[in-house]
């Protein structure tokens, strides 16, 4: 879209934002106009005047990124204002046209919609390089420019936003990048929270809004009911794989501030109906079953006689202010009645919405109560389904410790069959275990007082406040079994006799390559156990399975990953088929394309015929989040990207051919998989290559960059498999290798022609033409090899001690990085790298020149850093510098890990 503005669109804000940094810089720091600028690489500064440097150029890359939102949005108006709603490829309005001029009958619209159901999902590992000090200042910026665009203001009136914003950059100047502390999980709680307050609760109304308003558009005879189908969830608080920082009260915690969040909205948001709802007595005649409805909400108020006298003869301002008491009273303990269920206050406002309409005033139901009503649909009382995640090792490890506690002697060992025969006569009979939890070891003292919380919030009055219990490297059944006998254990069954149910939804998470293709059996053998059975029954006979992107990369690589999860999909939702359970996909994605970070409305157009089905829950991780929600405009469009385009797959992907499963395309896929897979692994078990990833990245000095609450490797191990995904991307990233975005595939694509010949190749250009998964793939890897650099790679390959090994290695990756560049411009017809997306090159190309010249002085500062012993206290300078680069880095491709 912005590529169809004149150049003079595109640059005036970033002209005027970059003079306005100019003009900052330059009152403190006179020489960085020349760095800005890129005359002078940051690496030939003297030593003291590289922060300033790194400073500098940081602020002018977020500066862009800020520019570049805004003008996103202004294309967007545009596009809506030339050529209508439809216009805006991805909205509801451009697919429902889309679907209308197909053909598809109301009847189907409306079966998709009752059964819609999207979920974003913040998760609890940010890896958001900015302080959030930092992001309420762009947030400020992007308020600003907005509020500039105006034509209203006078010349003088202008002169003060622009000075305004120039405060604002002279603020980003002095509050400095780098967290001087660690966040907090609390921390993370709150900053999670702040961007519901923020964008996502008004927004959600707004997108319902937007559906109604497309669907009475192109199909004007049929009455359609729009469900609220946004259904969040939050890992923030709850997620303790690996983070000994989570604990059962901080999940407590966690579940509790969520819902204060929510009662909080409510109560302004009740407020200002009492000062808006000045319906008089006097001038209209008030229903008569309204009337009753009253006196009994001013009953629950506690304060009728206050509330009538505040407000005579103005019954609706009087009901709301009954509400808002309630309300309150949720907070404060005061007297009135607290709402039990948000139930209760959803039907307060129907009522509102009921009387409103009886008397005319449809309009003013609409803009001032439905967006409420909505909203407590939405988000109940709990603001966020919390989830709860925990690693298998972990579950096995403590209920091992169960068993050995009960019987000393007989107890069995995991992965066994007695232990496969021990687990399931425990849950087919109801056994409960007597412990005294004192007596355990700290870690099974911590599990059961999670389990214990999950009890008390899902037997509570707060409805799905907890979400599912996420069980990551899910490797059999035996592993999801163990976590119902631990809830069992805990007061989760309804049944003592193992006659009942589970109440609790447990979630398999597969993340390797590996537990990708065991996945189908694994849930099959778990739907043959009966106590499952009926608890999956219970839960609407819904199984939701979730798909690790990232493990599965760093395990073989972005084509073998993306392909495994592709068929695990297919296979799963056979599975489904057969045993008759709806089966819905929660993908694990992160910000970078190597983590599933993709475009979502082309990510999610790609996914396997017959997958979605209209429900789908998708990660929003770190850096994501605030690059989607921290402003109004984009938070809504970014929303509705994500639920058009669930909806879309759900009522099209049957009929669609770009995802039908043709034979001679998946037998090629097959084929290069395995090609790639063992490229890869050539890689990653070349000899020297640990040494080589630790020493021509900063991986390890990302430990003192203050990213998020948990440590980066999951059990403290130093190999490869036991690192986190996000450190893994993250270093690959900084030294602009990018091997996780396309390794591999250059040999694949190579061997597949040469076995094939030119029959291959008119293969793959067939399915770069036909395959919306395979173009994907081809895509994408095309923007990571732009966005490579094997130059610089080799500038990071001098930090390897063993000189050999790194000349070697870094060959290794160049000779593949050349054959993949050239094999992807062999099947998509010829076209240079990254010409099929002209705004991601210009963007890229704007900020090369600073970016090539921070990571050769990143290069300088590591070999400084390094060449202190563990003994000597680091310089501080260059620690400071170096992690100002990393952040650098990271601003300039707009993602961590």
């Amino acid at each position: 879209m912005e590529e169809s503005r004149p150049l003079s669109f595109r640059e005036d804000i970033r002209s005027l934002l970059f003079r306005l940094l100019l003009a900052v810089v330059s009152e403190r720091e006179p020489d960085m106009r020349e760095v800005l600028t890129a005359r002078v690489s940051l690496h030939a500064l003297a030593d003291e005047r590289r922060i300033a440097a790194l400073q500098a150029t940081g602020i002018w890359f977020q500066l862009v990124a800020i520019a570049n939102e805004l003008l996103a949005m202004r294309s967007r108006r545009e596009l809506e204002q030339m050529g209508g709603a439809d216009e805006v490829i991805g909205s509801f309005a451009n697919v429902i046209g889309e679907i209308a001029a197909g053909g598809y009958p109301a009847e189907h619209i409306q079966a998709t919609l009752d059964d819609l159901c999207v979920g974003p999902t913040m998760t609890a590992h940010p890896t958001e390089a900015k302080r959030v000090t930092v992001l309420e200042i762009h947030r400020r910026i992007y308020r600003k420019l907005t509020e500039l665009e105006q034509q209203r203001w006078a010349p003088r009136e202008r002169e003060q936003h622009i000075n305004d914003l120039k405060s604002e950059i002279e603020l980003l100047w002095m509050s400095g990048e780098l967290r001087l502390e660690r966040p907090s999980v609390e921390g993370e709680i709150a900053w999670g929270l702040h961007f519901f307050r923020e964008v996502i609760f008004d927004a959600t109304s707004k997108l319902y809004d937007s559906v109604e308003e497309a669907l009475a558009r192109h199909y004007p005879q049929y009455d359609f009911k729009v469900p609220s189908f946004m259904r969040y969830a939050s890992w923030i608080g709850g997620d303790c794989d690996g983070n000994p920082n989570v604990t059962a009260k901080i999940t407590a915690c966690a579940l509790e501030e969520c819902r204060q969040a929510i009662i909080g909205w409510y109560v302004q948001q009740v407020r200002r109906l009492v000062t808006v709802l000045s319906v008089s007595a006097n001038v209209v005649n008030i229903p008569e079953p309204f009337i009753k409805a009253l006196e009994h909400a001013l009953h629950g108020s506690g304060k009728a006689a206050e509330i009538i006298a505040r407000n005579p003869d103005e019954p609706l301002r009087q009901f709301a202010a009954a509400i808002l008491g309630r309300l309150e009273a949720m907070r404060d303990g005061v007297s009135a009645k607290p709402y039990a269920r948000s139930d209760g206050f959803k039907s307060d406002l129907r009522e509102l919405e009921k009387v409103l309409a009886e008397l005319g005033g449809d309009l003013i139901a609409k803009r001032f109560v439905r967006p409420l009503r909505q909203q407590v649909e939405t988000f109940g009382f709990r603001t966020v389904s919390l989830d709860v995640r925990q690693n298998s090792t972990v579950v096995n490890r403590v209920l091992t410790e169960l068993f050995k506690f009960a019987d000393p002697a007989g107890a069995p060992a995991p992965d066994t069959p007695q232990w496969t025969l021990r687990v399931r006569a425990a849950l087919n009979s109801g056994e409960q275990l007597e412990v005294d939890q004192l007596a355990l070891s700290e870690e099974a003292q911590e599990l059961l007082e999670l389990f214990d919380v999950i009890r008390k919030a899902s037997t509570g009055l707060n409805g799905g406040a907890v979400g599912a219990f996420i069980l990551s490297m899910t490797r059999s059944s035996d592993d999801l079994l163990a976590v119902y006998l631990l809830a069992q254990y805990s007061g989760l069954a309804t049944a003592m006799d193992g006659s009942g149910t589970i109440a609790l939804r447990v979630v398999p998470l597969f993340e390797t390559i590996a537990d990708l293709r065991a996945a189908p059996e694994i849930l099959d053998q778990l739907f043959g156990v009966s106590i499952v059975r009926r608890s999956v029954r219970d839960f609407g006979n819904s199984q939701e399975v979730m798909l690790g992107y990232s493990d599965s990369n760093k395990d073989g690589g972005f084509l073998a990953s993306n392909w495994e999860l592709s068929k695990a999909q297919r296979r799963i939702a056979a599975l489904g088929l057969k045993r008759k359970v709806k089966i819905s996909f929660f993908h694990g994605r992160g910000g970078s394309v190597s983590r599933g970070g993709a475009p979502t409305g082309r990510a999610i157009a790609a996914q396997p015929a017959g997958t979605v089905g209209g429900a789908m829950r998708v990660t929003e991780q770190g850096e994501v989040v605030s690059s989607k929600f921290a402003n109004r405009g984009t938070g809504l469009y970014q929303l509705e990207i994500l639920a058009a385009s669930v909806f879309a797959h759900s009522v099209k992907s049957q009929n669609d051919a770009e995802l039908k499963d043709i034979p001679e395309f998946s037998e090629a896929l097959e084929a290069l998989t395995g090609m790639s897979q063992a490229s890869y692994l050539g890689l990653i078990n070349e000899r020297g290559f640990i040494d080589y990833f630790h020493q021509a990245s900063p991986v390890e000095e990302l430990s003192h960059l203050k990213l998020g609450s948990r440590p980066p490797r999951r059990f403290g191990a130093r190999d490869i498999s036991d690192l986190r995904a996000i450190p893994w991307v993250f270093a690959w990233s900084q030294n602009r290798h990018l091997v996780t975005n396309w390794y591999g595939i250059g040999t694949a694509l190579n061997s597949f022609v040469n076995v094939r010949g030119d029959a291959g190749l008119d293969l793959l250009r067939q399915m770069f033409e036909r395959s919306r998964f395979f173009r994907l793939i081809v895509d994408e890897v095309d923007k990571g090899l732009y966005q490579s650099d094997m130059d610089i790679g080799r500038l990071y390959a001098g930090l390897v001690q063993d000189r050999e090994a790194g000349e070697r290695i870094h060959r290794k990756i160049s000779a593949e990085y050349a054959l993949t560049r050239r094999m992807i411009s062999e099947v998509n017809g010829g076209l240079k790298l990254s010409e099929r997306f002209p705004a991601f090159k210009r963007h890229f190309d704007r900020i090369r020149p600073q970016m090539d010249s921070i990571h050769r002085l990143q290069v300088q500062l590591l070999r400084e850093v390094r060449a202190q012993d563990e003994a000597t206290t680091k310089p501080k300078r260059a620690v400071n510098a170096l992690l100002l680069s990393i952040n650098c880095i990271s601003a300039g491709l707009g993602w961590t890990g």
